[in-house]
């Protein structure tokens, strides 16, 4: 007998010790049974004061099975005992331990030998973050959860599909040689380094993206820019196929704007100088400043008709009106690519080019401001190193690559596909890592059976990805909030790994229904995770600041109650230990002579 209950205070049970403390090592974070008959209440020791435990409640056990939850509180007549160690698993582990159904997480750092684990579905069905501080242990507990997921001895997660987004490299080391612990399972890698010739460089097929990823690729800020974006992915659909076709849809683009200038009621000079401008900047072998134009008994070249008379006027604006009519073809139709036809950055540059003139860039300030900077940011992008990532030689559809990404070199399963992104600046590796989300998740949901192929996202920084940004006001909708909100019933599940879960998309955070927690320190962390994580208590807070490096307190819908778990080391480990200072700094006297 433990003590005796004094006292009930909402959630807390306040028990009047009658042991000796000095025989006990510790009574704090033990678990008791509070019972009386039928009724059998568990609860944990969060504080002891003046031979006064305080005991949160915790749930019930009901036909020999534990309950999170408490609907009755314990009577003033209860009996009070610590749990027996052999009850231990029924509340913080698991009792029954199938090698395909359940996943070891760690061990209890309370009660030892105690194992913790969980019902394999309870945790990967459902979105989980894990957080904590630099150096407190997340990219060790990554490796080592997933090292335990594929290490089995009896059963093999042969159809998994991990994709990993590793801001720093880390995870290559820890995951590469996993085949040759278990043959039967393959590790793949992608790399942003384009000088790294030993790892698959990271190659997107253009024309696999719609006009979403394009604006995120280029950065679109405004609604407004995205008729533009629209209208070249319209026009590249024509640019890489029969030449014929391609000058009847310039001729008929480059004769629309120039009768937008003609009607325009500007000055002539003004309109003189703008058609100039447009001929000398988008021109085909038909329609150019050379191109003779024909009146009975007189051809001249079309710059000729613009001449300006005595009265300021242009003479020849009827024929040039006239002339240039004749290129307009009504029966064109353009529409967006279906990804049934290759074309690259260098077409798209094109494309772009004409479908800024053919939305009028020439005779309005307004659409220039919106529009010239993507069009600076597409001519960037087609001259700098990032746009190796988009060179791919071999057509293939969207079945075909996304099946690549999750096929080995030897032709087998790959179960982790690691990207190190960790060469490029922030502000690509956000617009990588949303494109391939947003590519797996579409796929999902076009499967005939539902999540019948489950694609796990794992981002490593995730503050610099999954943030509150400005895609719901151009888009009306942000990738990642789309798939916490949806990705479940498809199979596509994100894993956020955070040491500022404060700088996170709030809607994302909130969708995840499993959390390991290390020790964080940043109080705006701290009080984030207490408002917008589900379930968490201001016990397991004040836990926070004092966990050791490769502790954690686990949560949700995995686990029965919040619990403490110590992660074994991952072998091998990923490469994220601190630099040794004190290796680099000194050298002895005799090293240096």
């Amino acid at each position: 007998m433990l003590g005796n209950i004094i006292g009930i205070e909402e959630n807390t049970v306040l028990i009047k010790l009658n042991i000796d403390l000095n025989k006990f090592d510790s009574l704090i974070n033990l678990h008791v049974i509070m019972e009386n008959g039928d009724n059998k209440i568990i609860g944990e020791i969060v504080d002891i004061k003046d031979g006064i435990a305080y005991v949160n409640l915790l749930g019930e056990i009901i036909n020999n099975k534990f309950v999170f939850g408490v609907i009755r509180k314990p009577s003033f007549a209860s009996t009070v005992k610590l749990i027996s160690k052999e009850k231990i698993p029924m509340i913080i582990g698991l009792e029954n331990f199938k090698e395909n159904k359940a996943l070891l997480i760690g061990h209890s750092p309370i009660y030892e030998g105690v194992e913790i684990g969980v019902d394999i579905n309870a945790f990967f069905s459902n979105h989980f973050a894990i957080f904590g501080s630099t150096g407190s242990g997340k990219s060790c507990s990554v490796a080592r959860i997933f090292q335990n997921l594929f290490e089995k001895q009896q059963a093999i997660a042969y159809r998994a599909s991990i994709f990993i987004f590793d801001a720093y490299g880390e995870y290559h080391d820890a995951f590469k040689d996993i085949g040759k612990k278990v043959p039967e399972l393959n590790f793949k890698a992608y790399t942003t380094n384009t000088n790294f010739s030993d790892t698959e460089i990271v190659k997107i097929p253009l024309w696999l993206l719609d006009t979403d990823d394009i604006a995120i690729l280029l950065g679109a800020e405004k609604p407004g820019q995205l008729p533009i974006i629209e209208k070249a992915l319209k026009l590249v659909t024509i640019f890489g196929r029969e030449e014929e076709i391609v000058i009847k849809h310039k001729n008929d683009i480059i004769a629309r704007a120039i009768l937008d200038i003609l009607s325009s009621g500007r000055p002539s000079p003004q309109i003189r100088d703008q058609v100039f401008s447009v001929l000398s900047h988008y021109n085909t072998k038909d329609l150019n400043l050379e191109t003779q134009v024909f009146q009975p008994g007189y051809t001249r070249p079309l710059k000729q008709c613009l001449l300006i008379d005595a009265t300021g006027k242009i003479r020849e604006m009827e024929l040039l009106t006239n002339f240039i009519e004749s290129f307009l073809d009504d029966n064109l139709e353009l529409n967006l690519p279906d990804g049934t036809f290759k074309y690259g950055l260098k077409e798209l540059q094109d494309a772009f080019d004409f479908a800024l003139i053919s939305e009028g860039i020439l005779k309005s300030d307004k659409v220039y401001d919106e529009t010239n900077v993507l069009k600076v940011r597409l001519h960037s992008l087609v001259n700098s190193n990032e746009s190796r990532y988009f060179e791919v030689d071999k057509y293939v559809t969207r079945e075909e690559y996304i099946r690549s990404l999750i096929t080995a070199s030897n032709g087998k399963k790959a179960q982790i596909i690691n990207f190190n992104i960790n060469y490029v600046d922030d502000r690509f590796a956000k617009t990588l890592t949303k494109i391939y989300s947003k590519m797996l998740f579409n796929y999902s949901k076009e499967l005939d059976k539902r999540a019948t192929l489950p694609f796990h996202i794992v981002l490593e920084e995730a503050h610099r990805y999954v943030q509150n940004d400005n895609d719901i006001n151009l888009l009306g909708y942000n990738i990642f909030d789309r798939i916490t909100k949806e990705g479940r019933k498809y199979g596509v599940i994100l894993g956020l790994i955070s040491q500022r879960p404060s700088e996170l998309s709030e809607t994302s955070l909130s969708q995840c229904n499993n959390f390991l927690i290390f020790k964080m320190l940043h109080p705006l962390d701290v009080d984030y995770i207490r408002k917008m994580v589900p379930n968490i208590t201001n016990e397991i807070v004040k836990r926070l600041r004092i966990l050791q490096p490769g502790n954690c307190i686990a949560f949700g819908n995995a686990f029965k109650v919040p619990v403490l778990v110590k992660l074994d080391m991952p072998d091998p480990s990923p490469s994220s230990s601190s630099c040794d200072i004190s290796k680099v700094w000194f050298v002895s006297r005799k090293e240096n002579n």
